[in-house]
């Protein structure tokens, strides 16, 4: 996910729990199709474009490629280094979460991939040109963009930071390494959201910053960090405990952080019977209850879980200024047949509660958008919903007619059923699109024309003047960047410009 720990890996190797030992293990070149697979048609092998180098878009071209012999992919990546959310979105002190870089690896070992960097299709290179020289084209580029919450101050105050844009900021991602967030104005911060993104910028906040230098996090990051001023933490939510996001290892670690107290939640917010309650949600009650061993008296820092709250307005400390100084929420109240149920809804109810903070974190969702050019290839983004139309096995159909599929269009991850989950949770939803794709292939329905891929498009991509990067060329600033770290004792020291990545290849 980390945003998301949408990038949990289940383990060493993420596939042993998903697929037969015989697939998991082989390199994805000595894998061979399926009996009776249909793998070639008119001499040509099946060629694919993946747009996004991220969980979905190698979970799913490592199936497409073990299940239809020869088949070809071409991964374009807008940046010039791959992995998207795994690199960007996973908490720098979750890297046991990064190991499913290994699969990856895998997948780009083989001659039938090819990684294409440093190319935004749409605005780089035309989508429409893609059209003319493959047989698929698989959307993957997840979600770009940030919910907002709608309310009075939302826009105009300083001190009110995305959580996308923090979690990309001390990880690197070079769109938003000059976010340069306040950390120093005061002792207080809020956190809109309780997914698992809203805990890891809490837990990055309350940790203690040498703990931190040990990860990959950005130097520049730690540096904003070792002055930060923040000592409370309010974690907020707009329904209770048992509809929280949030998951039992997150919300552990966070117990479990050095010289940092919890303040206790009221048991009202909990089922009178906890024996009774499924084994996941029992476990993360008695977590919860039972709190941090850290007393408050003895602790340098501390926070909060506060639920019922719906965000209602930001203000700043006097009219003349635009310094965030507190945040209002209206009170809320469960309501249904079972309010302790994970589904129970909430209704407004009375009165209102006021924070003082410095500080504020938006965290309540994520949305893909569309890329230039999806028009002209009959593709119609639902704008509302966030993704692209599909029959939920990843083909896309179109809005504006009878929801039949386009041919040789398909979609995978947060882009295909929303931005929600962890790598498991991609995976299973990636290899439903590939089985899709390969047995629309085998049954031999309509596909586009197919071609040359990428060696028929890279004069094209020249002559636009575009700069490509391929796996070698990923590699090399990969090695540049651990050879940063090394010194520092850290894994790595990422460089956040493109510049930076593409000034090791020159």
């Amino acid at each position: 996910m980390s945003i998301a720990r949408q990038a949990l890996c289940v383990s060493r190797n993420p596939l042993s729990s998903y697929l037969p030992p015989r697939v998991s293990r082989q390199p994805i070149y000595l894998i061979q199709r399926r009996q009776n697979s249909h793998a070639v048609k008119d001499g040509r092998p099946f060629r694919m474009a993946v747009l996004g180098s991220g969980p979905a878009g190698f979970y799913t071209a490592y199936k497409v490629m073990s299940s239809i012999e020869n088949a070809v992919v071409d991964m374009y990546e807008y940046l010039p280094v791959p992995y998207g959310l795994v690199r960007f979105g996973v908490a720098p002190d979750h890297p046991e979460v990064k190991n499913c870089q290994d699969k990856f690896e895998e997948v780009a070992s083989s001659p039938r991939f090819n990684f294409i960097g440093n190319i935004n299709v749409g605005k780089g290179l035309p989508l429409t040109s893609l059209r003319e020289h493959y047989n698929a084209i698989l959307f993957a580029y997840g979600a770009t963009k940030d919910r907002k919450l709608g309310v009075p101050g939302e826009d105009s105050l300083k001190g009110i930071y995305s959580a996308r844009h923090f979690v990309g900021w001390y990880n690197g991602l070079p769109e938003h390494a000059a976010l340069a967030p306040d950390l120093g104005s005061g002792e207080e911060a809020v956190i809109i959201g309780q997914g698992n993104v809203a805990l890891d910028i809490a837990r990055t906040l309350l940790t203690d910053v040498d703990v931190l230098r040990k990860t990959d996090m950005t130097d520049y990051a730690l540096a904003t960090l070792s002055k930060s001023r923040v000592k409370r933490v309010r974690v907020v939510g707009r329904r209770g405990p048992m509809q929280a996001a949030f998951t039992i290892k997150e919300v552990r670690e966070l117990l479990n952080l050095p010289s940092v107290s919890f303040r206790h939640i009221d048991p009202f917010l909990f089922p009178s019977n906890i024996a009774k309650l499924p084994r996941t949600p029992k476990r993360l009650t008695q977590l919860l209850l039972k709190g941090s061993s850290t007393p408050a008296v003895s602790a340098q820092k501390s926070w909060s879980l506060d639920f019922l709250l719906l965000p209602k307005q930001f203000h700043s400390s006097s009219a003349d200024s635009n310094d965030l100084s507190a945040m209002t929420f209206s009170k809320n109240s469960l309501v249904g047949p079972d309010a302790f149920d994970s589904s129970a809804r909430v209704e407004p109810a009375d009165g209102e509660a006021t924070f003082p903070t410095s500080l504020a974190f938006r965290s309540i969702g994520y949305k893909s958008e569309p890329i230039d050019g999806m028009k002209d290839l009959g593709i119609d983004f639902d704008e509302r919903r966030g993704i692209i139309p599909n029959d939920g096995y990843g083909r896309i159909t179109s809005l504006s007619s009878d929801g039949t599929g386009i041919p040789g269009m398909y979609c995978s991850g947060w882009v295909k059923r929303g931005p929600a989950g962890v790598i498991a949770n991609t995976m299973e939803d990636a290899f439903s699109t590939a089985e899709a794709i390969a047995k629309d292939w085998e049954s031999e329905q309509p596909f586009m024309a197919g071609g040359q891929g990428w060696d028929a498009l890279r004069s094209e991509a020249d002559q636009r003047g575009l700069r490509s990067v391929d796996w070698a060329d990923w590699k090399k600033i990969d090695a540049a960047e651990m050879e940063r770290g090394k010194g520092k004792g850290k894994p790595r020291e990422k460089f956040a410009s493109i510049h930076d990545m593409l000034g090791v290849l020159d």
